[in-house]
């Protein structure tokens, strides 16, 4: 059986340096999304989200392992954008004001078509409060630049900062929405030790 590692494959995306900024062209890849609002560390939504993408995303790849030619392949990490209203007062002080998209990138032989039978399945065996928000949806962000964080998310700020410094040392400006990549498992692990990758689109 034919097995693959999209983070391995993709890594250019999926494994920036922790030292410095650099800049990528992220592709057009397909996610599968839901949105909401409110502070992630606190939001039962935001709880409930992540688990109805998990849940689909894991039957997403069993579907694709049972299926001719079987392939096997990780399911890919936890991603969120997160915005407000007007960008200019973005804060993460102010994280119970913030808008946002959990979402988890999908190989390309997962069909959108395939969405509702996993949707269903998931059903049949857990009741999902948010089963019901999730969406299948191409996603592209083009030029951007990206750090790895390592660290607690309460620690993201100063390289944040780091990271906007250098769009803007290089004559770019940023747009859109604030994105980060959840590479460890925050149930396990000293925190200290998390790893978050911080991207911003540009322009």
């Amino acid at each position: 059986m034919k097995k693959i590692d999209y983070k391995k494959e993709l890594k250019y995306l999926y494994n920036p340096s922790p030292k410095k900024p650099e800049i990528v062209d992220v592709l057009k890849m397909n996610f599968l999304m839901i949105d909401g609002k409110g502070d992630p560390n606190t939001s039962q939504e935001f709880k409930n989200a992540v688990e109805a993408l998990f849940s689909v995303s894991y039957t997403f790849k069993f579907m694709i392992k049972k299926g001719k030619p079987g392939i096997d392949y990780g399911v890919m990490p936890l991603e969120g954008l997160w915005w407000v209203r007007d960008m200019s007062k973005f804060s993460i002080e102010k994280k119970d004001e913030w808008l946002w998209t959990a979402m988890i990138m999908q190989p390309e032989m997962v069909a959108k078509e395939l969405t509702i039978e996993a949707m269903k399945t998931v059903k049949k065996k857990k009741n999902l409060p948010a089963i019901g928000k999730l969406r299948f949806e191409s996603f592209w962000e083009g030029k951007s630049a990206q750090i790895m964080h390592i660290g607690p998310f309460s620690e993201e700020g100063s390289t944040i900062e780091k990271l906007h410094n250098f769009i803007r040392e290089n004559n770019y400006k940023l747009k859109d929405k604030h994105h980060e990549i959840y590479l460890s498992d925050i149930r396990r692990g000293d925190p200290k030790k998390w790893k978050t990758i911080i991207r911003q689109p540009m322009s």
